[in-house]
């Protein structure tokens, strides 16, 4: 399985450029591992010799991440990000890094394996291509404001941000500091939504060094009823006017669940046109580069009235959004305002990927169509928090 892998990714990165760093022989190594603790009748994990990617922000032991930054060129981890480890303490065999952001100085720019001249969209941009391209079937990534969302649908695969807080952040390279950014998560990317509960039932879970992860039970999504569901939907706002095709894909999304005996009802959450102004005083906001050292990033733009007057219309829109979801289990948004688009031209916003970035629920992108020149077009589900189990359930049934 991982030389099948290795040589369909050796056929198609050189034209998409995916991979970064590739640990060929090292895989194989695991791999025959792998085949003599079979032979040999021991046991083995629930991802057992399955090949997997991991997008170059989360830190692998000896192996380069360089996270796109010239000044990281040469930076080699001497641990695992925690979700790494336990994707290879599962039985997962690690084949190489991929590359971030569509375009970065040190390993270039990521294309669309759909269309080589189209952006695989968003920061876990590599990740998404070479699952779609056939080189890896399951992937990490990271997911801020759509890193992972946006990637899966301008690159036809399925997507899933946990609820904050489920998965470990530990790691991520850049560091995450929980309290100061509570929108960044770890999650999976595959090409099947069974494939990203799996995944997320390996890598969710205290480690007991990022303090923000709750131990939280995790539903199996096979046991949801899908039909029972309340459902809202939305396509447009102030600040998101959507594609035909992504539009019609929303609204086909919600009648397929409909048909199903869902409850629908199309309604726009309150406060959700406040989404972009609170995330633009988020960035001018400075960070820390270390953990242990205060090392800002930036300027500090914001005076303390400010910052304070940024969290509490935060802390509202929150308020807002949960009080919403007391009447609704699902929420159905397309996952971009278009389609994967040409390098270099605007791929619209990420309104509807970014509301719920700030809100910390859990949320699967998941391919329903394509556009007439056959581009993938996916719809983002959204569940209430901790029931990532619905999320995957309802991103189940449209996919199937």
């Amino acid at each position: 399985v991982v030389e099948a892998h290795l040589a369909r990714s050796a056929e198609v990165n050189p034209q998409i450029n995916a991979i970064v760093q590739l640990i060929a022989e090292r895989a194989l190594a695991e791999a025959q591992a792998a085949d003599a603790d079979l032979a040999r009748g021991r046991h083995v994990g629930p991802l057992h010799g399955v090949p997997f990617t991991v997008k170059d922000w989360l830190e692998t032991a000896g192996v380069i991440c360089a996270a796109g930054n010239e000044k990281y060129r040469h930076y080699i981890p001497a641990k695992d990000a925690t979700v790494v480890a336990r994707m290879r303490h599962a039985g997962a065999i690690m084949l190489g890094k991929t590359n971030v952001t569509v375009e970065n100085p040190v390993y270039g720019r990521t294309n669309n394996p759909y269309n080589l001249a189209y952006s695989p969209s968003g920061s876990s941009s590599g990740e998404a291509a070479i699952i779609a391209a056939g080189g890896s079937p399951l992937g990490l990534g990271s997911d801020s404001g759509g890193s992972i969302r946006t990637p899966a649908h301008a690159c036809g695969i399925a997507g899933l941000k946990p609820t904050t807080g489920r998965v470990p952040l530990t790691g991520h390279f850049p560091r995450i500091g929980v309290i100061s950014d509570p929108r960044t998560v770890i999650g999976p990317l595959a090409r099947s939504v069974a494939d990203l509960a799996l995944a997320l039932s390996v890598i969710q879970g205290v480690d007991w060094v990022d303090a923000s992860v709750i131990p939280m039970a995790l539903g199996d999504w096979r046991d949801v009823e899908v039909r029972k569901l309340r459902v809202a939907f939305y396509t447009e706002h102030e600040d998101a006017t959507p594609d035909p095709v992504c539009k019609q894909a929303t609204i086909s999304a919600a009648q397929a669940l409909a048909g199903e005996g869902c409850v629908v009802e199309e309604r726009l959450p309150p406060h959700i046109t406040e989404t972009y102004a609170i995330t633009r005083d988020y960035w001018r906001r400075p960070e820390s580069e270390s953990w242990e050292e205060w090392q800002p990033d930036g300027e500090f733009v914001l005076g303390s009235e400010a910052i304070e007057r940024h969290l509490f219309a935060w802390d509202r829109f929150r308020r807002s959004l949960i009080g919403f979801m007391q009447h609704f289990d699902v929420i159905i948004t397309p996952a971009m305002e278009r389609p994967a688009q040409p390098h270099g031209q605007s791929e619209g916003g990420i309104a509807y990927t970014l509301t719920y970035s700030l809100t910390g629920y859990p949320a699967v992108v998941v391919r329903t169509g394509a556009t007439p020149d056959g581009l993938p077009v996916g719809v983002q589900v959204v569940a209430r928090p901790w029931r990532d189990d619905v999320a995957v359930a309802v991103a189940a049934y449209l996919e199937q």
